[in-house]
């Protein structure tokens, strides 16, 4: 029912393109539907938190309440993961032309700085050069922004495949940027030079001895883009790393892990990366006969931050595992086994991968008790849920399993099962 008044409210404001709006072609009106969405969303949770809005039929029973209250929350959840699909998906339509005009702003920028450092000096044929460079890879990045405007413009090379801007991607494609930008400027100033020492010059700033630190820099930031895409691949398909895909990227994916949360590894490989580009673009500028030539010292301070964070990714992540299943016990209960239609706690790590704290996230966990799948009940509290978390399961044992010694599974939102558990179950 939620999800049915979620979609007719987004075609009622469809047509006017209002604030509810929630249509893919009006970014503005998705992010509104998304933020009003998600208003009425925690404003249901806290309401049945604090034990208001329940129906009388159900009332009168914990479990049933309880059962009501998971899957009523459950399918609102998803009304809000669709409105937040929809306002990433127009986000990301709507991104191409901003970045085509960053790319167009940075050759303003160029050219006024080249014209008030003129001043005195005069206009030389280097300017020229490196002004028709800027607008070459303005051209190509609006070019490929064009091309690839439904997934984010001239950004889409960066964005991996759970839907996050990549570090790794990012540093690379700056260091590719810049390499290019360096070579058509020394193309063009080639072909304007007329005096063949000039050109013996520039042919000589070409040199892998000069250019030795930025050639190297830029083999192995493009070799780490790889190689980490490779190893998180390997590492989801075995098992051993959970990915749960993002609504849209955010800058601030550089900088954190999936939870959101600062990355230490991903900091320090921006900071670095960023504190090296400006020298070598320094460099550049105050030579721009010649490939930058970054010095042997910042070039190693580099490497070392990229295998840093390589190890940083090797390191991440790890499978959900259960350490232990008791049976869950209320104030005053008496102890005694597990037995079919009881409360059982199953206790362990790494339940809620990084990046599912969501309702719709929570509401997709499920726990095979024997041979039954038993989804875990959303619980809520004022401002979140109490069940599940990332340490502890409270999940009923269904009437189906048979008597005797069965397995406990947890199945996660990024799908991974931990070990099995094994318990007795009594009649």
């Amino acid at each position: 029912m939620a999800v049915q008044e979620a979609r007719q409210g987004a075609a009622d404001g469809a047509g006017a393109h209002g604030g509810g709006c929630a249509c893919g072609d009006c970014p503005h009106g998705a992010r509104e539907g998304h933020r009003r969405a998600v208003a009425a969303f925690r404003q249901r949770r806290d309401e049945f938190a604090a034990g208001r809005g329940l129906p009388s039929a159900v009332a009168h029973s914990a479990s049933a309440s309880r059962q009501w209250i998971s899957a009523e929350l459950a399918q609102r959840a998803e009304a809000v993961a669709e409105r937040g699909r929809a306002e990433g998906d127009a986000w990301l339509a709507g991104l191409w032309t901003r970045t085509a005009f960053l790319a167009w702003g940075a050759v303003v920028i160029l050219l006024l700085a080249q014209a008030l450092t003129a001043i005195g000096a005069g206009w030389s044929s280097a300017r020229t050069a490196g002004l028709l460079a800027a607008v070459a890879v303005a051209c190509a990045l609006t070019l490929a922004g064009f091309l690839h405007r439904a997934r984010g413009g001239a950004l889409a090379p960066m964005i991996g495949e759970d839907n996050r801007m990549s570090t790794s991607r990012t540093v690379a494609a700056c260091w590719v940027l810049f390499v290019a930008y360096a070579v058509l400027l020394l193309a063009g100033r080639l072909a304007a030079a007329s005096d063949p020492a000039e050109r013996d010059s520039l042919l000589t700033g070409l040199d892998l001895a000069r250019g030795a630190g930025v050639v190297t820099v830029l083999a192995v930031v493009c070799g780490i883009a790889v190689l980490v895409r490779r190893v998180v691949g390997l590492r989801v398909l075995g098992q051993r790393l959970q990915k749960v895909p993002a609504h849209r990227p955010r800058a601030a994916d550089l900088l954190t892990d999936d939870a959101g949360r600062g990355a230490f590894a991903d900091i320090q490989y921006v900071v670095v990366s960023a504190v090296a580009l400006v020298f070598a673009a320094v460099r550049l500028g105050r030579r721009p006969d010649q490939l930058p030539d970054l010095p042997w010292g910042l070039a190693v301070l580099v490497l070392i931050s990229a295998a840093t964070y390589l190890a940083g990714k090797y390191a991440e992540g790890g499978r959900p595992v259960v350490l232990s299943v008791v049976r869950a016990r209320e104030p005053g209960d008496l102890d005694g086994p597990i037995r079919t239609g009881d409360d059982i706690e199953i206790r362990g790590t790494g339940f809620v991968p990084p990046g599912a704290q969501g309702a719709d996230r929570l509401a997709r966990m499920v726990v095979r008790i024997g041979a039954v799948d038993v989804h875990v009940p959303l619980i809520p509290v004022p401002g979140g849920f109490r069940n599940p978390t990332d340490s502890v399961l409270t999940v009923p044992v269904p009437v189906e399993v048979e008597p005797g010694a069965v397995e406990v599974q947890v199945i996660t939102a990024a799908g991974p099962a931990t070990n099995r558990y094994p318990i007795e179950v009594t009649d």
